[in-house]
């Protein structure tokens, strides 16, 4: 049974919620919008077995269409699925592609692959089955002009014996959705801000998240799980047959598997993510899906804590064990996956922390391959770095008791973030179990616990009762008493409750007992909001925002409480929050399904998929913070903006009252 767990934990500690949600990358999207391209089919009949199926593309004026094959983090490449693929067919060869043009992309301002105005794919099969007459493709893809894109896909039918083919009839919603749906509409006025604003892309790194599994890879390094392999690795490289040169190059050899075994861990997502990059952000929201990861993540911990172990099956490591005797590049890989595979009992609680705040819609599953390859690299490093200067080895400290105090700190981490994932889901169901100064509350017993450990005043069943605190725990117990100092004025209700540093972690300055002087009234109902600014003839401050978005907490906490931006927000704007997460449902009378122009059908349930739409067909936009600024008139004051300094968003706002003023 324990194996069981462990197995179930080493693939859920790599999905989650927002935790560290670093600038947004937006997801384009376009539900308003008709198809920029239309598709035509053709069958080449080459022998009885073998066709050619034949795509046509042909692409609205102005916008390009993208090629299969893109660079990372950059557009969505074209996807086609072929239905019955294995079973009534054999796909032969990749989907090839004609009339495509390389240049600098205008939105992505990176050279790629795309389609003007026509293109054309071609599809080699071989029959299985003689019974085929026709082959259905769904197409998945991405088009741009110069200042917007929009996703969109359709379904294609091959005709095999040249009949027409038999096209299933999209399902259609009903009268009342078709209103319900139309509502969601606004009337934006046309100008300036309007057409530079749609859809636009942020060109943000993941280089953040890079950088937090680096750290989480070095921490995993000092860990008992991995630290004395690493002279062990080393020695035998450099030892092996006595070739210098050979035992450095599998070395390093053995360093890029390990990095390459960690990003592989991340492709599924990728599909998840080009599918529907609404799956996603639905992962980091469900509520229940937090509550689960607390669970885990007290799991995580006592296991630091040294209560119990947690290991992946002894079969898997014994198997990956024998396979690197085979010698050559495969021994070698097979040597890596032994790493990873015996070390999970410190790295996969590490992992888990780090990166199951990775998969969000803003981010997509290009920051949790680019973490796991932070992680890798630094797990890897040392193993590349000691083999090219084997003297330095010399230098390393001696396994001991220090690593069963690093993995307790790690144990105490994991804690901290449990809380951070149980916040999650109270924030988005409106429990009110953690207010802010409870959360707050819990992380000074939690850090004040940690600070007694590492002065010797508590000790957990690995520690060993004779070992001396030395100058390094001192530190470190000094440091987490500093950070206990910290947080204490998290508790009151002045100015210094807002700890800063902090911004993002704990629930939002509202979310709490106390009414704060800096609280700026919002509405959570477009049509209310809209009301109240005709009646007062006021601009719009409009917010997409979300329960679980740190990026929106640091802009509430360190951006609109400075006394500048504040007096703006409460004196002159109306502001208006849409949080696209809140899964609070509608009212029976209120929900209904949403048809895009492509006919797929989307449900309406909760408050948080009705904004998430009307976000999207209004702004086609899908990441947060979002802001607009509008008059009552729904006329746009300045292009919208995300998350950006508070010298910025003062000067963004004072632009919006300038353009009022002139209407």
């Amino acid at each position: 049974m324990k194996k069981l767990i462990a197995v179930v934990l080493l693939f859920v500690g790599f999905v989650g919620q927002a935790q560290f949600d670093f600038a947004p990358s937006q997801s384009a999207v376009d539900a308003n919008q008709q198809s920029n391209v239309t598709w035509k089919t053709e069958v080449e009949k080459l022998s009885d077995k073998e066709y050619k199926l034949i795509l046509h593309a042909t692409v609205a004026e102005g916008w390009h269409l993208y090629s299969q094959f893109l660079p990372g983090d950059t557009a969505l490449p074209t996807v086609f699925t072929f239905d019955g693929n294995g079973q009534l067919f054999q796909l032969k060869g990749k989907t090839e592609e004609f009339g495509i043009v390389t240049k600098v992309d205008a939105i992505f301002e990176t050279e790629m692959g795309f389609f003007e105005h026509k293109g054309r794919f071609e599809q080699l099969i071989e029959l299985i089955s003689v019974d085929v007459d026709q082959i259905t493709v769904a197409v998945e893809y991405q088009t741009c002009d110069d200042s917007r894109c929009t996703m969109d896909s359709d379904e294609l039918v091959f005709s095999l014996s040249g009949s027409a083919p038999v096209v299933e009839q999209k399902k259609k919603v009903d009268q009342i959705s078709l209103d319900k749906a139309d509502a969601l509409k606004i009337d934006i006025k046309q100008n300036d801000f309007y057409e530079s604003s749609v859809a636009q892309l942020s060109k943000s790194s993941h280089w953040d998240l890079f950088f937090l599994g680096f750290l989480g890879g070095l921490l995993a390094l000092l860990t008992p799980c991995v630290f004395p392999m690493i002279p062990l690795t080393v020695s035998f490289f450099t030892k092996q047959g006595g070739d210098r040169k050979k035992g450095i190059f599998n070395a390093v050899l053995y360093g890029v598997f390990i990095i390459a075994i960690y990003i592989l861990l991340s492709i599924p997502f990728h599909f998840l993510d080009t599918l529907d990059p609404e799956i996603l952000n639905n992962v980091s929201t469900n509520v229940w899906l937090n509550v689960f990861f607390f669970a885990i993540f007290l799991f995580f911990a006592f296991s630091f804590f040294g209560y119990y172990e947690l290991t992946l099956p002894n079969s898997w490591g014994n198997k990956m064990d024998s396979a690197s005797n085979i010698g050559g590049l495969i021994g070698i890989f097979f040597m890596a996956v032994t790493l990873s595979i015996v070390s999970f009992s410190c790295t996969g609680p590490i992992l888990g922390s780090l990166l199951a705040g990775s998969l969000t819609a803003d981010g997509g599953a290009m920051q949790l391959t680019m973490g796991m390859g932070g992680f890798g690299l630094a797990l890897a490093l040392p193993f590349a770095l000691f083999a090219l200067f084997p003297n330095l080895l010399n230098s390393l400290p001696k396994s001991g008791g220090w690593m069963t105090t690093v993995k307790v700190v790690l144990g105490f981490l994991e804690l901290a973030f449990a809380i951070k994932f149980l916040s999650n889901a109270d924030l988005v169901s409106h429990w009110g179990l953690l207010k802010r100064e409870t959360f707050i509350g819990l992380w000074i017993i939690l850090f004040a616990g940690l600070t007694l450990y590492l002065f010797g005043k508590i000790r957990f069943p690995h520690d060993n009762p004779t070992q001396r605190i030395n100058g390094w725990r001192k530190l470190l117990g000094t440091a987490s008493l500093v950070f206990v100092l910290y947080l204490l004025p998290g508790l009151t209700n002045t100015k210094y409750a807002n700890l800063k540093l902090l911004s993002g972690f704990p629930p939002p300055m509202f979310y709490s007992f106390y009414t704060h002087e800096s609280e700026i009234k919002a509405f959570k109902d477009f049509e209310e909001g809209l009301a109240f600014a005709k009646e007062n003839n006021k601009p719009i401050l409009l917010d997409f925002t979300g329960w679980a978005c740190v990026n929106c907490r640091k802009m509430e906490e360190n951006v609109w409480t400075v006394p500048e931006v504040n007096q703006l927000l409460k004196e002159e704007y109306v502001l208006i929050s849409l949080y696209v997460d809140d899964r609070e449902l509608l009212k029976e009378e209120e929900q209904f399904e949403f048809q895009k122009p492509n006919g797929k059908i989307k449900k309406i349930k909760t408050i948080g998929d009705k904004w998430a739409t009307f976000q999207a067909v209004n702004f086609s936009t899908a990441s947060q913070p979002y802001y607009v600024l509008l008059s009552p008139d729904l006329e746009m004051l300045n292009k919208p903006i995300g998350a950006v300094s508070a010298e910025k968003y003062y000067q963004w706002l004072q632009e919006g009252l300038k353009h009022k003023k002139k209407d």
